[in-house]
């Protein structure tokens, strides 16, 4: 992402919070993955929207119209031999060269300086709750600012959620934005195709995971934007299956659910297919099911249309083909308010997408369902758990688990479906893999 970027969503929050306001947002502790190894830091997705700046020990300030320079940015300084050890830092001079900082100050000096920070400022917008040792850390800032009410200064007495503000800013995507989740959703869809192409009988699931966490590599997509769902046969009806350890047979299914993180933005791709490259019938039955309540659910993905109005659809059409096949019986509409579905499709349709692949943003404004606008991308992910576990079940539909799931951009124009290069019909799965 450009630091042009970066620049504009400073400038449109500093506009949004007025003078006399300060903003605080800490970056994300690293965090130990065993004894003395630490997990590969990821920077808190606030943090990086306003920034930019990928080192953890850092937070940002954002003062509006203060006069030394309204980007503060905390972090640690050189350390020659740290470096040597593990790797590069900006340092206090990198942050302003490199990352925009108008002023930047060691991590370490934190409580010296960020009290002289918040003094006189009548609101401070920081997000409580999510970081509990720094809360507690900017509660003894304030009570220091205000002990010293005889000297006429005095401490903020508003105190604002920050989060719900760039929350809010993040849910529209940028063009900038746009273009990395295309990105990151064409390095999926590469993903995909390479699962179809390489699966067969007698692979573990963990095989083909690597498979695709290779394909991303290749491509730029450092990390997946969550651990990847590779599921055949039983494994397929549990929603977040992420072991991974078991082999897959001819005549199961497979289903994928994984998306690649570019640039910090997330995509998030389910395709099923069958292991030996041919859908029996009773599972073509129920994955032409799936698809059509798909395509009828992307289809209300349009500006002024309701955020429940996707998910509405394809329930309709999933019922109606549960009817169809005979696993509910009664009136589709009855069958609907009954939600006698619920046992075989539990979940909702979609969620927002951007930088966390469950991402910010509300989906009620009051007690209305939010309307769909320009910029907001949202998965579309219909599906049917036909769990042996269910009762009454046929033995012909039991174990097939199919989920189908696109990254979908609200745009003037309709809907863009940014996944649309991971192939979705039975004939085109079934003509990849024979080629594979």
């Amino acid at each position: 992402m450009e630091k042009r970027e970066f620049v504009r969503r400073r400038k449109e929050l500093m506009r949004m919070v007025g003078s006399n306001s300060i903003i605080i947002q800490p970056n994300s502790p690293e965090q130990i993955r065993n004894r003395d190894v630490y997990y590969p830091h990821r920077s808190d997705s606030d943090f990086h929207y306003l920034t930019g700046f990928p080192e953890p020990m850092s937070l940002v300030v954002l003062i509006p119209e203060r006069e030394q320079g309204q980007y503060v940015l905390f972090c640690r300084e050189k350390d020659v031999e740290a470096e040597i050890w593990h790797g590069r830092r900006a340092g206090l001079e990198g942050a302003c060269d490199f990352y925009g900082a108008d002023d930047a100050f060691p991590i370490e000096d934190l409580d010296e300086i960020l009290p002289g920070l918040l003094e006189n400022k009548d609101r401070i917008f920081y997000t409580m709750g999510r970081y509990a040792d720094f809360d507690q850390r900017l509660i003894g800032w304030l009570g220091q600012v205000t002990s010293r009410g005889r000297a006429g200064v005095h401490a903020p007495d508003q105190f604002i959620s920050l989060g719900h503000i760039i929350h809010e800013m993040r849910l529209f995507k940028s063009v900038a934005e746009q273009r990395a989740m295309r990105k990151s959703a064409q390095i999926a869809a590469e993903g995909h195709r390479r699962a179809m192409e390489f699966v067969s009988p007698g692979d573990m699931e963990y095989q083909v995971e690597g498979e695709i966490l290779s394909c991303f590599i290749e491509r730029g997509a450092r990390s997946p934007a969550y651990p990847s769902i590779v599921g055949g046969g039983a494994n397929s009806c549990i929603l977040h299956y992420t072991e991974n350890n078991d082999k897959l047979k001819s005549g199961d299914l497979l289903l994928i659910d994984a998306g690649a993180e570019y640039d910090y933005y997330a995509s998030d791709i389910t395709r099923t297919f069958p292991v030996n490259g041919r859908f029996n019938e009773s599972q073509g039955l129920v994955y032409d099911i799936v698809l059509e309540a798909q395509n009828a659910a992307i289809s209300k993905v349009l500006p002024g249309n309701r955020w429940n109005e996707p998910h509405d659809a394809a329930v309709e059409v999933l019922t109606r083909g549960l009817a169809e096949l005979g696993i509910l019986r009664g009136r589709v509409s009855n069958l609907i308010q009954k939600e006698a579905y619920r046992p075989y499709y539990m979940h909702k349709t979609g969620h927002w997408l951007g930088m966390d692949v469950h991402d910010v943003g509300d989906y009620k404004v009051g007690d209305e369902w939010r309307v769909f606008e320009p910029g907001m991308v949202t998965t579309v992910e219909p599906g049917l758990y036909l769990s042996s576990a269910a009762k009454g079940l046929a033995k012909k539909w039991q174990n097939i688990g199919i989920r189908i799931e696109d990254d979908v951009l609200v745009t003037a124009a309709g809907p863009e479906v940014l996944s649309r290069n991971a192939p979705k019909s039975r004939k085109e799965i079934e003509a990849l893999m024979d080629a594979g």
